[in-house]
């Protein structure tokens, strides 16, 4: 997976190769026992028109961000991992856009003091929005417009523009 991915900047390009690194030197990379660092699981949800986005307001930081969190050792694959948290996180039905990583991102987690390093997938869903209040303050569905302007990370708003993209030219 990580092999095949083509990063879209050279922000990505270097979350990329921290990742490919990271892959073959922790001897558990998918763990949150693993200290340093750890592989997490996201789902860029998009809805069946393609014309919104769901974001989640994160209880620990206090900002929005796309559904995501730990790959759990249930979990068959990371892409299973990141439609397991959309559907915890929001309630919404989904599925998989496209079986390959929409974006990747190294991102540090102040309050635990490691190394998320997030593999986001495109993700279609549908059906009413309930959002789990032990993880999220709440789960909206936003215009592509209201989403850019609610997201400071410069790594999410390069996935959602991605993911904007992916859904406006289907294969």
């Amino acid at each position: 997976m990580l092999a095949t991915h083509v990063p879209a900047d050279e922000e990505e390009r270097g979350d990329l190769e921290r990742m490919r690194g990271y892959a073959v030197s922790l001897e558990s990379p998918c763990s949150r026992e693993q200290a340093e660092a750890h592989f997490t699981a996201s789902a860029i949800v998009v809805d069946e028109a393609g014309e919104r986005t769901m974001l989640i307001h994160h209880r620990k930081s206090g900002m929005w961000f796309q559904p995501g969190g730990h790959i759990e050792a249930s979990d068959r694959s990371p892409a299973e991992a990141a439609l397991r948290e959309a559907r915890e996180e929001t309630g919404l039905q989904v599925r998989l856009a496209r079986p390959e990583l929409c974006d990747t991102d190294v991102h540090w987690i102040p309050w635990d003091e490691h190394w998320h390093l997030d593999l986001r997938f495109l993700v279609i869903a549908g059906g009413t929005v309930s959002a789990d209040a032990a993880e999220v303050h709440a789960a909206e569905w936003v215009t592509w417009d209201d989403a850019f302007a609610r997201i400071e990370e410069s790594a999410l708003v390069r996935a959602l523009t991605k993911a904007r993209a992916a859904v406006a030219t289907p294969r």
